[in-house]
């Protein structure tokens, strides 16, 4: 299932596959969108939407949320749509069998450590490729947050960002490992460190989809939230050196 981006003229409309293409890449990228967002976005009518949205729950690729009491009109409540794993798994897992049981021999052979130290290795280009793509940001949080997501998107992360409690939130929507990384936790481990390095402070992950959630989720908190932070850490370190 891939996203077709080529525009159609008005009056043209795009065979039902490549629709239904689009519909799972918007999903994929936006989580909980409702048939109106994405009639919006595909400019195509909401019935049409659905038509497709139908088919693809049918299938098993789509689920629907229906949040309680919120409703349009006289129409029943606005249902939000997202990916299922199943869907999911067709946008490039690839390897990601062959890397589960690569990280299996090192576990056997090598243990933990071992683990968490291929895991560091093989995340290291996509730092310096980041770095590289992010030179030049601004070093507000949100700037950061955005200019991550374009060189994370640009390496299949379906990335995005938003500002959020006075700091940036990113947010991938594809993790191309996530079979391995449901396993071996330190793939996410490295990952997340690699954030932290690439906009030089402490961050915090919030959610991940190797644990099930619907998108990765890591928080990169505002200056004012860093020294708070910072000043937590000295206080408690004075408490240690105190007892």
């Amino acid at each position: 299932m891939q996203y077709d981006a080529t525009r159609h003229h008005a009056g043209c409309q795009p065979p039902d596959g490549q629709t239904r293409s689009r519909v799972a890449r918007l999903l994929l990228e936006n989580a909980n969108l409702t048939a109106r967002d994405l009639a919006d976005r595909l400019g195509i009518t909401p019935v049409a939407v659905r038509k497709h949205l139908d088919a693809m729950t049918a299938e098993g690729l789509v689920t629907h949320h229906e949040p309680d009491g919120t409703r349009r009109g006289r129409g029943r409540p606005a249902r939000t749509y997202r990916l299922t794993a199943a869907a999911r798994d067709t946008f490039g897992h690839h390897y990601d069998d062959l890397s589960t049981q690569a990280l299996r021999w090192i576990h056997k052979h090598g243990g933990p450590a071992a683990v968490a130290a291929f895991a560091a290795e093989q995340v290291a280009p996509l730092e310096e490729r980041c770095r590289q793509a992010m030179n030049g940001a601004s070093d507000e949080p949100l700037a950061q947050a955005e200019a991550l997501a374009a060189a994370l998107s640009a390496e299949g992360y379906a990335a995005t960002a938003t500002l959020i409690a006075g700091g940036g939130q990113l947010c991938q929507h594809h993790c191309p490992v996530a079979h391995a990384a449901a396993e071996f936790p330190q793939l996410c481990e490295a990952e997340t460190q690699v954030i932290g390095r690439l906009v030089e402070g402490h961050v915090q992950r919030l959610a991940t989809i190797a644990n099930g959630d619907g998108v990765c989720t890591t928080y990169i908190p505002g200056v004012q939230d860093a020294g708070l932070q910072s000043a937590s850490e000295t206080t408690d370190k004075s408490q240690v050196r105190n007892q």
